[in-house]
């Protein structure tokens, strides 16, 4: 049975290696309360993914409107030992209107230290577990204050609470500022990539992954869904190439030869998956195992943009 690689989200040269060690591939619990598990199923699901070596597991506290964090917790008391074989990853700093949090007025982002550290505490308590193994900023937040946030990051990180600190969906700009006045190093910024939105691929995100030596993780891989059921005629175009491309790689699938076209990347990009399906999940794995060609890559880009390089 395939195996997932693993890879250190972070080595500066130098200094000594930051100690998160995730899987290359990561599964992702975004919609986790739309699967339709119960909390044997999940644990179930998430002991098969252990086995196939995919240990690290993504989460946020707005998923499924404040609940999958809870759905996850519930599973992982059916079998505790996972804690010990698991990477636990959540994010914080958005705020939802939501039944579930009534005294918010209106959509916005929150970056001070009460509400980083209240996150994170509520996050341990909700996914059952005692330490956070990495904490991420979910969305830039223009009012941040970034002296309040190195403060936060350094009260749960003495307490035990979260090993690492990243950010989310941050311009290389604002991982630089923020980075200047945390005591940890940021260990990944989680960005957008796929076939169907590859702007990370041009606007330096991660040219500065490779500058600072972190690997990104990515979320929506697949376009969130639409390459496999959008009919536009960009995405019809990206699917035709795919199809032309996976004719001498054995006869991959699209979503096998999507991921195959992201870990090509020399930044050592970290996809996060976002099926609960067992097939997709081993699917995923023996993508690891595609060798695109210069060619083969180039031909899905030129799809995508629609044109040739310049």
């Amino acid at each position: 049975m395939s195996t997932v690689k693993r890879v250190v989200l972070r080595e500066i040269p130098g200094q000594p290696a930051t100690t998160l060690s995730v899987s290359r591939l990561v599964l992702g619990f975004w919609r986790l309360d739309n699967w339709g598990y119960s909390a044997d199923d999940l644990a179930g699901l998430l002991a098969q993914c252990v086995e196939m070596g995919i240990t690290t597991f993504d989460h946020a506290d707005i998923y499924g409107d404040y609940r999958c964090e809870s759905l996850f917790g519930d599973a992982i008391k059916r079998m505790p030992q996972l804690k010990q074989q698991c990477e636990i990853v959540t994010k914080c700093n958005i705020k939802l209107i939501s039944e579930q949090r009534a005294e918010h007025r209106l959509k916005s982002y929150d970056t001070s230290a009460e509400h980083i550290i209240a996150s994170a505490h509520r996050s341990l308590s909700n996914l059952n577990v005692e330490r956070l193994d990495l904490l991420l900023l979910h969305r830039p937040d223009p009012l941040m204050e970034p002296a309040e946030v190195a403060e936060a990051f350094s009260v749960l990180h003495r307490a035990g609470d979260v090993a690492h600190f990243g950010v989310s969906n941050h311009s290389p700009a604002q991982f630089e500022m923020l980075s200047y006045y945390v005591e940890q190093p940021l260990v990944t910024n989680q960005v957008e990539c796929s076939v169907l939105h590859h702007q990370a691929l041009t606007d330096g995100s991660f040219d500065h992954a490779l500058m600072h030596h972190y690997k990104p993780m990515i979320w929506s891989p697949f376009g969130g869904g639409a390459l496999f059921q959008d009919d536009a005629p960009t995405v019809q175009r990206v699917r035709t190439a795919m199809a032309r491309v996976s004719q001498h790689l054995a006869g991959c699938s699209v979503d096998q030869l999507a991921l195959a076209w992201l870990l090509r990347h020399p930044a050592q990009l970290v996809p996060v998956l976002g099926s609960g399906r067992l097939p997709r999940i081993q699917a995923a794995v023996a993508a690891q195992s595609l060798c695109l060609s210069r060619e083969d890559w180039f031909e899905i880009y030129e799809a995508a943009r629609g044109r040739e390089v310049d």
